[in-house]
């Protein structure tokens, strides 16, 4: 099976491994709460758009982007919305 390119904004991936590998590396760097940077909320703003449920995941707007705990113990990226609500979304379905 041929390796499935991915491209998420600005950024281009030959593998989706490497996608994943690059946004499991931008996930760890944060500490559990922390707000993301400008730079990195750039790139999950083109991801979440990518997201099957995309207008659900985004709802009134993006405010920011944080790394929190979700099911299990786990962690991912959740959008602070400008309403002041919050949604979990996981970078694996985005592509």
């Amino acid at each position: 099976m041929p390796a499935k390119p991915v491209r998420i904004g600005p950024l281009s991936f030959s593998r989706k491994g490497d996608a994943n590998d690059f946004l499991k590396d931008m996930l760890y760097k944060y500490d559990l709460g922390d707000k993301v940077t400008d730079e990195d909320a750039a790139i999950l703003t083109h991801l979440v758009h990518m997201h099957p449920e995309a207008a659900e995941k985004i709802g009134a707007g993006i405010e920011s982007f944080s790394v929190r705990t979700a099911d299990y113990g786990t962690r991912c990226f959740w959008v602070n919305r400008v309403d002041g609500t919050t949604e979990k979304f996981s970078f694996r379905a985005c592509y």
